[in-house]
């Protein structure tokens, strides 16, 4: 079981006894605003059954956000294959329970993901798909040094592609430990 750690968080693989809170969260319409509608118990299921398949092949896939102070799943963030334009890409995605957002949880997660898909995983390239009237998941993108690379229709939904190379990523790495005064 890989498990991602940050300040506030622990990022972990999704188990068999993640069913109820992962229904409850998908049942939510705000939970999945900006996403094709809520999902029943059985759709969820799929998706988790999904998110394990990738696991057991040792792909890249979603992890389920837990804070440490609590122990309970609030969301989901991680990596999503898509096919955009014709193009194969990876897609950090997340989802966070409506009770946490505007406290940076998203942020942090994402951007525990996207070091994961570059620093162990060493990908060239990550995207986030986002829909333009989605401001806070923008933000999150941002603040993850992504940028606006192109509008595109997605699944016919309008969607803006934030991306970020792993040149991009090592130069603002780069970046960050200088500002630091050299201390990773």
């Amino acid at each position: 079981m890989i498990v991602l750690k940050t300040p506030r968080l622990n990022l972990r693989s999704f188990t068999g006894g993640d069913l109820d809170e992962m229904s409850a969260l998908m049942a939510n319409p705000d939970f999945m605003r900006f996403s094709l509608g809520v999902l029943t118990r059985e759709q969820t299921a799929a998706f988790l059954a999904k998110v394990r398949s990738r696991d057991r092949d040792g792909l890249p896939s979603q992890f389920g956000v837990v804070p440490r102070a609590e122990e309970r799943l609030i969301g989901y963030c991680g990596f999503f294959p898509q096919v955009v334009d014709g193009v194969e890409e990876l897609e950090i995605g997340y989802r966070i329970h409506p009770g946490y957002w505007g406290q940076g949880i998203a942020t942090e997660a994402a951007g525990a993901v996207r070091d994961h898909g570059f620093n162990d995983l060493h990908l060239p390239r990550l995207i986030s798909l986002i829909h333009p009237e989605n401001v806070a998941s923008r933000r999150v993108a941002e603040k993850n040094g992504m940028t606006a690379e192109k509008e595109t229709l997605f699944r016919g939904f309008p969607t803006i592609v934030f991306s970020i190379g792993r040149t991009q990523y090592e130069a603002a790495k780069a970046k960050c430990i200088v500002e630091r005064g050299g201390v990773e």
